[in-house]
């Protein structure tokens, strides 16, 4: 038998965790970005958007 089947193996659960991984960034990043929206539709704005009309920090 060779390790045909091993490195097989080691290839697919490696890119099994790298899907799971970019899956849950993609996730995350979709929650990060609600979470900021309705923020800002309370009227949370970020820090660095009062520092745009030119008053320093």
């Amino acid at each position: 038998m060779t390790h045909t089947v091993f490195i097989a193996a080691s290839y697919g659960v490696s890119l099994l965790g790298l899907g799971l991984l970019a899956l849950w960034l993609v996730l995350d990043y979709r929650s990060q970005r609600r979470t900021l929206s309705e923020l800002e539709a309370r009227g949370v704005g970020r820090r660095r958007a009062a520092n745009r009309t030119g008053e320093a920090e």
